[in-house]
């Protein structure tokens, strides 16, 4: 076989990178099949016109990933790729942000998008994932062919138990924890045990697919006003709500980290009346970039106020619909009578993957890994965009994958429509805010995600922006 693999030799990356990249890619599009025989190093050595160890660096890479595997005295062969997670990277960095524009069909030419709710696709291990795919079925495991717990499999409910206690300081048992197919479905699943006749206050901006799901369950909803630290307790007292939606770690889309002093205030609230609660979605608190991280509500003294959620999908792969809720021991007793019943949504397999990527330290490491990697992106984007600390307010910045940002004089729209004709897609706060009276607040910040972008997408976005908004 020939490669004929387009080299760009006054690129910043180097050779034996352009190398690697083009025959992951193929791999992982359908180009190279299953078995098929690569080039030796040297064949594909002489045909590109490069060094020897250039082609070698660029299979060895491969072959540490499991895309390619090395045959003593046959040569190098393609990897069989059933079982591994394939993603269509620009299919998820053309994710909507979940407003209500989502499901409008775009005329716009867009170069660059900050969409808030992509992830980094390319530090995925797929490597890892597939051996331990692999694993899970090794000797006719007919055990994971069969029904498992309701709730979610035992020796991964211990593991979630274990991660969320010593890195979010989470008091609970395994029983307590819920295993489910993504947060919708823990909060139709939490509707039905709570009761639908419960109110439930959200901050407004929101995460408006909670909004939705909830409100689609027949919840009324009380939308109630922010400040700077978060749900504004005055209001939420009069609001007449028994029930409090809240991302203290960092609010999404605003991007507040909650202080503590407000923490203890939501605690109050809910401790002062039975029946009180507070849904704590924790979606990316694994991502905080300065400052030590602050303890999850549900660890903060009244775990028994606290009904806590968590995902993988933004720490490991949007795919990965793996959720959990943690429910206090009131709460967790009327699920065993209301919906005790509902069979698992997430597959034994699957599962037992996921047990095996936390159990054996490969969670924790690839956290790190994206905390780096985020870091270096998010670093980037306000580097690129110092320019305009004299038009704009920035906030939300230092932790998740996303930061807001507001113009003293424009509006969102003109934003919106300015970065648009420079072809960058940038998403406005309005289409965050819940409530009629909400939705007709005029709005001057629009939400910039860089987690799904390269660094040069970032740099060629900003310059983009700087050329639009100046």
């Amino acid at each position: 076989m020939e490669l004929l693999i387009p080299l760009k030799n006054g690129s910043k990356t180097p050779l034996y990178e352009q190398i690697y990249e083009y025959i992951r890619n193929e791999i992982r599009n359908g180009g190279l099949r299953a078995a098929a025989r690569l080039p030796s190093t040297r064949q594909l050595a002489e045909n590109l016109k490069v060094s020897r160890s250039t082609t070698q660096l660029a299979y060895d890479q491969l072959v540490a990933e499991g895309y390619i595997e090395a045959k003593q005295y046959r040569g190098y062969f393609v990897c069989d790729t059933y079982g591994i997670l394939e993603i269509n990277r620009t299919v998820e960095k053309k994710e909507d942000s979940g407003g209500d524009e989502r499901c409008k069909p775009s005329s716009e030419h867009i170069v660059v998008d900050f969409s808030p709710r992509g992830i980094d696709l390319e530090t995925f291990p797929y490597g890892v994932w597939r051996k331990i795919s692999r694993e899970t079925l090794v000797d006719d495991n007919r055990e994971m062919l069969l029904a498992g717990d309701r709730r979610g499999e035992r020796n991964l409910r211990e593991a979630i138990r274990d991660y969320l206690h010593s890195a979010r300081g989470v008091e609970c048992r395994p029983e307590q924890i819920i295993i489910g197919a993504g947060n919708e479905y823990l909060l139709m699943l939490l509707a039905a045990v709570l009761g639908r006749k419960r109110v439930i206050a959200m901050e407004t901006p929101t995460y408006r697919q909670a909004y939705l799901t909830l409100a689609g369950q027949g919840v009324e909803i009380r939308p109630v006003e922010m400040d700077g630290s978060g749900m504004k307790i005055p209001e939420l007292e009069n609001s007449g709500a028994d029930i409090a939606y809240v991302m203290p770690s960092h609010q999404f889309p605003t991007g507040i980290v909650m202080p503590v002093k407000r923490r203890q205030e939501l605690l109050a609230w809910a401790g002062k009346k039975e029946g009180r609660y507070l849904i704590e979605d924790d979606y990316d608190s694994e991502f905080r970039y300065k400052g030590k991280p602050i303890p999850a509500l549900q660890g903060m003294g009244k775990a028994e106020k606290v009904i806590y959620l968590g995902t993988f999908s933004q720490s490991i792969a949007s795919a990965i619909r793996v959720s959990y809720m943690v429910l206090p021991p009131a709460v967790y007793q009327s699920y065993c009578e209301k919906a005790g019943f509902y069979a698992s949504t997430v597959s034994r397999i699957d599962q037992n993957i996921l047990y095996r990527f936390l159990e054996k330290g490969y969670y924790e490491r690839h956290l790190n890994r994206m905390r780096a990697v985020y870091r270096a992106k998010h670093d980037k984007l306000l580097g690129e965009l110092k320019s305009l600390e004299n038009q704009f307010t920035v906030s939300g910045e230092y932790a998740g994958i996303h930061v807001m940002f507001t113009h003293r004089e424009r509006t969102e729209q003109e934003l919106i429509a300015l970065a648009a004709g420079q072809g960058v897609k940038v998403y406005g706060l309005s289409s965050y805010f819940i409530g009629k009276e909400q939705r007709r607040k005029e709005s001057s910040s629009v939400i910039l995600g860089y987690a799904s972008l390269t660094e040069e997408e970032i740099e060629e976005g900003a310059a983009r922006l700087k050329q639009a908004w100046l």
